[in-house]
């Protein structure tokens, strides 16, 4: 038995910003170069590093991390475009407890903006990868995974413009309505 009332999106005011759009789909975009490189090492292949620096990337323990790595990177930023798609409006009702209820923004933007934040930090230092030495690559090696690894200096401030551009929801709300429009007993509609 389902103790929540069904849900229906209101209709949006406007549609996001179609910079934001671009933005949120290029964040998919940035972080595959990176993640195809470490697939090719997952598949034996040496991808610019010499065959001693190789070496410790050959165990199951390495290849499991690198494609682990690689697919959580590329899901997180997917989950980009869910800023400027209406995915969030509603649990799925399949989820118990919880399922129906509308998702508040905050719930959305905070951890947006968290992780923005913390990749922006992460990746910070990638254009300077030259600088730093690599004996355990190749000098092709060390040229290539320097310019698939640059893309992601884009990561954070791509997460952090679509998060802003998320909040507040002007994009997804009627003016003077909430988000969401829910039944009420007697069949209408409030909101």
């Amino acid at each position: 038995m389902n103790l929540h009332p069904p849900i229906s999106p209101v209709t949006s005011a406007a549609a996001p910003p179609r910079w934001a759009v671009r933005a949120a789909h290029l964040t998919a975009l940035v972080v595959l170069p990176s993640g195809l490189w470490r697939i090719a090492m997952v598949l034996g292949y040496p991808a610019g590093y010499t065959e001693a620096g190789f070496g410790p990337f050959e165990t199951p323990g390495s290849k499991a991390w690198m494609l682990t790595l690689s697919v959580l990177c590329e899901l997180v930023a997917v989950l980009t475009i869910g800023l400027v798609r209406p995915w969030d409006d509603v649990i799925p009702r399949r989820l118990p407890l919880i399922g129906g209820r509308r998702v508040r923004p905050m719930a959305v933007v905070v951890p947006a903006a968290l992780g923005a934040i913390a990749l922006t930090a992460l990746w910070a230092n990638v254009p300077w990868w030259w600088t730093f030495p690599h004996e355990d690559m190749t000098p092709t090696g060390h040229l290539l995974v320097g310019v698939l690894y640059q893309p992601l200096v884009l990561w954070g401030p791509l997460t952090a413009a679509v998060t802003l551009s998320y909040y507040p929801p002007s994009h997804r709300t009627a003016p003077g309505t909430d988000r969401l429009r829910a039944p009420t007993p007697g069949g209408g509609w409030v909101g």
